[in-house]
């Protein structure tokens, strides 16, 4: 049987790909920070083991892989095929010298230092399953293009394409892979939240800052949870097995994240954040 780690895999993007890989035949583990949603994913059925696990925690971080290693141990020596780094925060949307400094830890530490955890604790159980074993690791296309109002996120974003590129190479010689993906904007609650920090930061409407984003792409919608299932899949599949230390955009081509910081917005000035 194949086997899954994902982070952050709770909700969102994260569980679209464990329940995706799970009706494929995958064992599945999940960590996550938020303990009510775990709760519920636990209900979901066999093949998917939650865990709580903050992945900017180092003991937490540990504590999870035991308890992964645990489990393995039962149906014999063990490993895992696959590692999805998922886990992620969006960060504060302000000027850049107007953020502040805890948000830009804070996106560093989840964001950056997180993945550096959960992979570093991988490598051994995807040594295990190798040659054949792979890293996804999410990252955006504001890591491939730059995003104004959010320094913190795309910086981290850049961080995690230049990590999976390092990781390609130095794994790549014992058949583990590593690829990042940059989606762009992703429909559901998330992309909502920062549509609405933006358009408060900006003095527009969310209607307004939605058709902003769209307009971005020349297919002008946003991403679905789908694509990116889709997409792991086929990395995660022998038709992916020459594809490793890739940034791969899933985006409807989108080639700039510019925004008219000069236009006048709902309010009629640019606003600063608050």
């Amino acid at each position: 049987m194949q086997t899954a780690i994902i982070s952050a895999a709770a909700s969102g993007i994260g569980l679209a790909i464990a329940r995706g890989l799970n009706a494929d035949g995958w064992r599945v583990y999940v960590c996550d920070s938020d303990e009510a949603a775990l709760a519920a994913l636990a209900q979901a059925g066999p093949g998917l083991t939650a865990f709580p696990c903050d992945v900017s925690d180092a003991g937490a971080v540990d504590g999870f892989y035991r308890a992964v290693e645990k489990d393995l141990a039962r149906a014999g020596p063990g490993g895992i095929d696959l590692l999805v780094n998922n886990a992620g925060v969006s960060g504060p949307t302000a000027r850049f010298e107007e953020q502040p400094v805890a948000d830009w830890q804070r996106t560093i530490d989840v964001n950056i230092n997180g993945m550096f955890l959960m992979t570093r604790a991988a490598i051994p159980l995807l040594r295990a399953k190798a040659p054949g074993s792979s890293i996804i690791t999410m990252s955006s296309n504001a890591g491939l293009l730059g995003c104004p109002l959010r320094g913190p996120y795309v910086a981290s974003k850049w961080a995690l394409i230049g990590l999976t590129k390092t990781l390609a190479m130095e794994l790549g010689p014992e058949g583990i892979r590593a690829n990042a993906l940059c989606p762009a904007s992703v429909e559901g609650p998330r992309i909502d939240r920062v549509i609405a920090a933006d358009a408060q930061a900006r003095g527009l409407s969310v209607a307004e800052v939605e058709s902003e984003y769209k307009r971005q792409s020349s297919l002008r919608a946003f991403a679905t949870n789908d694509d990116i299932v889709g997409m792991v899949r086929f990395l995660a599949s022998p038709a992916g097995q020459r594809i490793s230390g890739q940034a791969i955009a899933i985006d409807g081509h989108t080639e700039s994240l510019s925004l008219d910081m000069d236009s006048q917005g709902a309010a009629g000035v640019f606003r600063k954040a608050p």
